[in-house]
């Protein structure tokens, strides 16, 4: 049988063994051969000696490295690529490899091996893992792990509010996990005062992160449900970061409306989300968010603007600006009251 140059077996050879690239990448991460090589290890023989492995390992595992595109290999030495300098080095301040810990970690892929009971179900099976169990420690690993990855969409919302350093602004972080979209405002805006709210457990993490960057004096708590606890009211922004993404459209639309009535005049609900286009196939990042959410909650989704913009006017909101985050596959929205 003759074969069409157009057909390969390439991509699915690709796809069911990228379980194997994840492994190799958290090993090498585990065993900070980033950082051996920033530091001067260049030899198969130099990394196992930083790291207290065998040089036969080393050699393998930066090979594959090589292959994958981390590190560069010119003749026996191996050399960081930029983008690893820069982001799995522990020698940077934008290192990212405690993400793995999450992302990569027992409770997503739990989510993806019973994908196909996922499917089936329409939402996710693991009922005592999935991410909206209040009590689950995933929480908390999430909050330790993700803050490296958070810190440029942090960085933008707090551009975004600008450079008023006298008006007092009263700030509502919803959900806010690690807290460094909050406690980012804080120290761009000396006259903000931030409230985070989330479960107890995980508030002593945002605690610990507001003392760390020198604003605890001015970051409140609320524990708790956002759904339950009463929010205040009078605030001139509200948070609402990485949030939506784990409910149906009517659970979204009755928070709007929550944070609706917490808003002073004028108030407005910063919304960060990943948002694909309308054909829900592009661009790819935003695209394959919605399994991860079909793997891991009830009724998650990833919304599209147009839908986002939806439910805000449900919930009372006559304006929301779509503002797209390159390099990241995030986009905030900006809803005003």
């Amino acid at each position: 049988m003759q074969q069409s140059p157009d057909v390969s077996p390439d991509l699915f050879w690709q796809m069911i063994n990228g379980y194997q690239a994840t492994e190799i990448v958290k090993a090498a991460i585990e065993l900070d051969v980033f950082t051996a090589i920033d530091n001067g290890a260049a030899t198969a023989a130099d990394i196992a000696a930083a790291t207290a492995s065998a040089e036969r390992g080393c050699r393998i595992l930066c090979d594959a490295l090589t292959v994958f595109g981390f590190v560069q290999k010119i003749d026996n030495a191996y050399k960081l690529t930029p983008s690893s300098a820069f982001f799995l080095s522990k020698n940077s301040q934008a290192y990212l490899g405690s993400v793995t810990q999450f992302l990569a970690g027992p409770a997503i892929k739990r989510g993806f091996e019973t994908f196909a009971d996922a499917v089936r179900n329409g939402g996710t099976v693991v009922k005592s893992e999935g991410s909206v169990d209040p009590e689950s420690p995933m929480w908390v690993t999430f909050a330790r792990a993700m803050m490296p990855i958070m810190m440029l969409p942090a960085r933008a919302i707090a551009d975004i509010l600008g450079g008023d350093t006298e008006r007092p602004l009263k700030v509502l972080d919803i959900a806010a996990s690690h807290g460094i979209f909050g406690i980012t405002i804080a120290q761009k805006l000396p006259n903000a005062r931030v409230t985070g709210l989330d479960w107890k457990n995980v508030l002593e993490v945002a605690k610990e992160n507001a003392s760390k960057f020198g604003v605890a004096d001015r970051y409140d708590t609320i524990a708790g449900s956002a759904f339950e606890v009463d929010l205040g009211s009078g605030y001139d922004v509200v948070l609402l970061t990485n949030f939506l993404h784990h409910f149906d459209a009517e659970t979204c639309i009755s928070m709007i409306k929550k944070c609706h009535a917490a808003l002073a005049d004028g108030g407005k609900v910063i919304t960060l989300e990943f948002v694909p286009n309308d054909d829900r196939v592009s661009p790819p990042r935003e695209a394959l968010f919605a399994p991860v959410m079909l793997a891991g909650t009830p009724a998650g989704e990833a919304y599209t603007f147009t839908e986002l913009k939806s439910m805000f006017e449900a919930g009372g909101f006559a304006h929301s600006e779509h503002i797209p985050l390159p390099p990241t596959p995030q986009h905030l929205v900006v809803s005003t009251k």
